[in-house]
């Protein structure tokens, strides 16, 4: 059938041009019901035809933007619709869709021009309105937003979706009065949208009003079966008023709408443990474990469980795991010298509860600091469950671009240290992209072979690092506090994840050589790194996110902020001490963003760049703070340089884009 409609349309056109004019308004009704019937491929090969001979129809270039548009083809459709506003400047609706399309591109300053251009043209239009309160709302202008959904709602009464978006920006600046006026209205506008009620329903659950919670999340179900986020939301309720049968069967009912939700396992697993259930919820940590091989608190609960079934050798090899990958919690330590003690290994004991009290004692000198670990605080419960947007693994250096789902891939690469690898053919390759004579008389005046400037993990097998560590350790204790065993200590202690002790020798190896820039520039990156992995980890109850239509996908997070001033500061003095140093504005760049001041980190790759112009890490960071800050196209040619550089993650981003 596909073949017949192309091949009438090849035999209309074969006619004389008369005809074909003649026949214009026909090939713009068989694109349009090509549309209509979601057949877009087919209605951009009907509009090429029409296009062909006919190069002025903007209404074709348009018609052929909306069917990219819904192909994901962002690129293209903004190109489309840019060519139907050359061929008609005041084509209103032309402006209203590239806006939109720039919007999901990320690139929301000319987005919002284009809505302002639109709404200039035709101001009694209620949809540029709305778009525009979107757009402004994913760019953070909450009241701005809301300006445009009050403008929008003037028009147009009965959309549930301005309501329910004036409602996330209304909780954005922390006015859950008019929030929760807003979700109720649109859910009056529209009681069989799911949407209003789920958002209704998490303010009701924040504020312990769960009875009315449960009501809308029982209303959400109603209103669309086939939706995991009203189950695990209800899932939540019924945890909190103690009916734990009822929450387990709602996350059966969201693992089997999606059986890769392991944030759902997890809970589940949590409450089957609560239960009694022991073998289940076990069966249950071993999936999740499986999957997020990472994450501390899969193993720090799994030891608990299995202490609960008797089994203290694989309970205190899960502790042992938990330590292994985070080796300041001070629970763990505790956890596992209880179980040292029962099976008489009263010497392990002795030092894990030593060990886990100092943990404890350095938290609570901290207790200022809202970077300090967590997981030190022994009255602090980790069987809480988690939220539906929470993860279960990740990297602080993702969240520069998590703003989107598509994104949380897209991480920054990460920062430059001196550290230990036998990864020889990585460093003479580092060496040739940017050269220090400086940090090369250094790394020569330490006269360790493993010792090397990277940004990759060490190559160095576990069981050496901790080798390394434990003999460098042994010599310190012997009294060779020298600068260069003192560095080299700290490097073992931060590649075997005893962060807080590198910190704490990288200050002693300052005392012993105050000028030396590259000593504060391995003391930031343990600092970040700590913070890196507290933060993986450290994400529950964020809020739930709506997406509909692209146009209107809205991420309602909130993520908590973690402090690299002292990184940021130790970075500072090393650029003080040796202003040459392009890996020194790298790092601080890679903080800067992370600390979410972007034109800063911006400036900071740029002067990197200035000192190595072939320094493809930069580039590609660079490219993404420009994506961010909305700069599509700026940040496209910039990841594209770092891909001719060699970076191949490049070229995953660049696919990304351009498949829209």
């Amino acid at each position: 059938m596909r073949k017949a409609v192309i091949a009438i349309l090849f035999v209309l056109f074969a006619t004389t041009s008369v005809v074909a004019q003649y026949n214009r308004d026909y090939f713009f009704y068989v694109g349009r019901m090509q549309m209509m019937n979601n057949e877009f491929s087919e209605a951009i090969r009907t509009l090429n035809i029409l296009l062909r001979f006919d190069e002025e129809a903007y209404e074709g270039y348009f018609l052929r933007g909306i069917a990219k548009y819904n192909l994901d083809d962002l690129l293209g459709a903004e190109a489309d619709f840019t060519t139907a506003i050359e061929k008609n400047p005041v084509f209103t609706t032309a402006f209203t869709y590239r806006a939109i399309t720039r919007s999901r591109l990320g690139n929301y300053d000319d987005a919002l021009a284009d809505f302002r251009e639109a709404i200039e043209l035709r101001p009694d239009l209620p949809n540029p309105y709305y778009s525009r309160g979107v757009t402004r709302l994913l760019n953070q202008q909450f009241e701005e937003a809301i300006e445009d959904f009050d403008n929008f709602i003037r028009y147009e009464k009965k959309v549930a979706d301005a309501y329910i978006n004036r409602g996330v920006c209304h909780l954005y600046l922390k006015d859950t009065v008019r929030a929760y006026a807003d979700f109720d209205r649109g859910i009056r506008t529209n009681r069989e949208s799911p949407t209003g009620y789920n958002r209704r329903g998490v303010l009701l659950m924040q504020q312990n009003r769960f009875e009315e919670a449960e009501r809308d999340f029982d209303m959400a179900v109603k209103c669309d079966s086939m939706l995991p986020m009203s189950y695990f939301n209800r899932a939540l309720v019924y945890n909190e008023t103690n009916r734990p049968m009822q929450s387990l069967s709602d996350l059966d009912r969201v693992i089997k709408l999606d059986s890769t939700s392991m944030i759902s396992y997890f809970n589940r697993a949590i409450i089957r443990s609560r239960i009694g259930d022991y073998n289940r919820a076990l069966d249950d940590y071993n999936k999740v474990a499986h999957h997020s091989p990472d994450n501390v608190l899969v193993y720090y609960n799994r030891a608990l469980l299995y202490q609960q079934l008797g089994e203290i050798e694989r309970a205190k090899d899960d502790y042992t795991k938990a330590i292994e990958l985070y080796p300041d919690f001070a629970n763990a330590y505790l956890g596992r010298s209880y179980l040292r003690h029962l099976l008489r290994d009263y010497k392990g004991s002795r030092n894990d509860k030593e060990i886990a009290e100092r943990k404890i004692a350095e938290y609570k000198s901290r207790l200022n600091d809202t970077t300090y670990s967590i997981y030190a605080d022994t009255t602090r419960r980790f069987n809480k469950l988690l939220s539906f947007e929470s993860k279960l693994a990740g990297s602080s250096f993702e969240r520069i671009t998590s703003r989107r789902a598509r994104n949380e891939k897209m991480a920054l690469l990460p920062m430059f240290k001196f550290t230990f690898t036998a990864d020889s053919v990585a460093q003479t390759a580092t060496a040739k992209r940017f050269h220090s004579q400086r940090a090369e008389d250094f790394i020569e005046s330490i006269n360790n072979p493993l010792l090397a400037i990277s940004c990759g993990e060490s190559t160095l097998a576990p069981d050496s690092l901790v080798a390394i560590n434990r003999r460098l350790k042994e010599s310190v204790k012997s009294g060779k506090r020298s600068f260069a065993e003192l560095f080299q200590l700290a490097i073992s202690e931060s590649l075997v994840k005893q962060y807080t002790n590198a910190v704490n020798t990288y200050t002693a190896a300052i005392k012993a050589s105050p000028t030396n820039p590259f000593v504060y520039l391995n003391r930031a990156t343990t600092q970040a790194d700590m913070i890196d992995f507290i933060s993986s980890i450290d994400n529950a109850y964020q809020r739930i996110s709506i997406e509909s239509d692209p146009a209107r996908q809205l991420h309602n997070r909130t993520t908590r902020t973690y402090n690299y001033d002292e990184a940021i500061a130790d970075l500072t003095k090393a650029i003080s001490l040796h202003s040459g140093f392009a890996y020194a504005y790298y790092n601080r760049a890679n903080l800067q963003a992370l600390s979410g001041r972007l034109p800063e980190a911006f400036d900071d790759y740029t002067k990197a760049i200035k000192l190595n112009p072939n320094f493809a890490e930069a580039y590609y960071n660079r490219g993404l703070i420009q994506i961010y800050m909305k700069d599509t196209r700026k940040g496209c040619l910039d990841i594209s340089k770092a891909g001719e550089l060699g970076i191949e993650e490049a070229y995953e981003v660049l696919r990304e884009y351009s498949q829209q």
